[in-house]
């Protein structure tokens, strides 16, 4: 029999223990992968907007279908946010193809020539033949200004930069919604004194506004960034984004088309002061995209931006757990601002930031949807437990 060394028996020792090693980190994976399988049902497509660009940073998108089919989603990208070079970026999709390479369509720069940071894009169709990006221009949030450009060629070409009337910011992260009494209603928000949600309610297609509000005492609920949703007896509901310290969603309900609104309260879904977006579906359900968690909470990834989720309800009050989107609890990563439409064939579509890194975009069909109950504002995760992002 051959005599064997010990620095053989060292090296036989060490490779076995690396196979070992290596064949459980295979199984971790394996794990992870089955999990991120099992409970994904409705969702159609996961893509990038973008994968490269030449710009390292992005955040705020904005979806939009045209009457044509073609999907529209802008952002602002540049170095990092409120830095001078951000800009508007936007790119296009048709329904058998694949999205454009981002282009600019607006910057900050002034007249005088100096540079100014772009931020929160807002796309939105005025009416059949016009089609505007809102966005805003400033140094930071509490000293931004409203902008807007227009274009009537299903946005190929836009118009000059428009200056928004006074006080008037435009919505300033999630779209407007049309109602049937032939108004328009834009969800804003100030942070100058405070943060304030206001409403901004056009009559004329968006022409001119109204201001509506504030609608929040900003000592007791501080909160920004409104999203809409309908129902059919009438009633609006808004949820808006909060501050760290107060921890929930925060709504308020309108039975007079927008004109008037309840005092702001508060819903029992987390919050951790990041935007959130909802949308009404044609059958009368309502979707919300948001990060279930706060920014306290551990295990949720940067300021509890490291989880993304879609609940569904019938009344607004009571919320259903559909999917958590994307997991990841690292410093510095996040999935976060997110925006959903639903388009014409009755999928509905999200994007949001990944990792403010590039753009993320999933189609859900909502007829395949399984949900269960969040009871006492707690995400049931031993029904949809929290997945691993595939993509570090």
């Amino acid at each position: 029999m051959p005599k064997i060394s010990l620095i053989s028996c060292i090296v036989i020792t060490t490779l076995a223990f690396n196979t070992c090693e290596t064949t459980k980190k295979n199984e971790k994976k394996e794990e992870t992968v089955a999990a991120t399988l099992e409970h994904r049902e409705g969702i159609v497509l996961e893509e990038f907007v973008y994968t490269q660009a030449d710009f390292p940073q992005c955040h705020s998108a904005t979806l939009l279908e045209l009457e044509n089919g073609d999907l529209l989603c802008s952002f602002f990208g540049g170095t990092k946010e409120r830095h001078p070079d951000v800009e508007i970026k936007l790119s296009r999709k048709s329904p058998e193809g694949s999205w454009s390479e981002p282009r600019s369509i607006a910057d900050g720069v002034q007249e005088d020539g100096e540079r100014l940071p772009t931020w929160n894009p807002v796309l939105f169709q005025n009416s059949k033949d016009t089609l505007s990006i809102y966005y805003k221009i400033g140094p930071s949030p509490s000293t931004w200004w409203g902008m807007q450009k227009i274009s009537t060629d299903g946005g190929y070409h836009w118009g000059p930069a428009i200056t928004l009337e006074e006080n008037v910011i435009g919505p300033v992260k999630n779209k407007p919604i049309h109602l049937d009494d032939g108004s328009i209603l834009s969800g804003s928000s100030t942070e100058d004194d405070g943060w304030k949600v206001h409403i901004e309610r056009s009559t004329n297609g968006g022409q001119t506004w109204e201001i509506i509000g504030p609608v929040n005492n900003a000592n007791t609920i501080g909160a920004i960034q409104p999203t809409f949703l309908t129902y059919p007896d009438g009633r609006i509901q808004m949820l808006s984004r909060t501050r760290t310290e107060v921890e929930y969603i925060a709504e308020n309900w309108s039975e007079d088309n927008g004109k008037t609104w309840s005092e702001m309260s508060l819903t029992s879904l987390p919050n951790n002061n990041a935007g959130l977006d909802a949308v009404t579906l044609k059958d009368g359900r309502q979707l919300l995209i948001y990060n279930h968690s706060t920014r306290k909470q551990e295990g949720m990834g940067h300021k509890g931006r490291g989880v993304l989720n879609l609940a569904v309800s019938k009344d607004g009050k009571n919320w259903e757990a559909a999917l958590v989107l994307d997991y990841l609890d690292q410093p510095e990563k996040q999935f976060s601002y997110p925006a959903i439409i639903q388009t014409k064939d009755g999928l509905v579509h999200i994007a949001y930031t990944w990792h403010r890194k590039r753009i993320k975009h999933v189609v859900v069909d909502p007829d395949k949807l399984v949900t269960y109950p969040i009871v006492d504002g707690k995400w049931p995760s031993e029904k949809i437990p929290l997945i691993t992002s595939n993509e570090k």
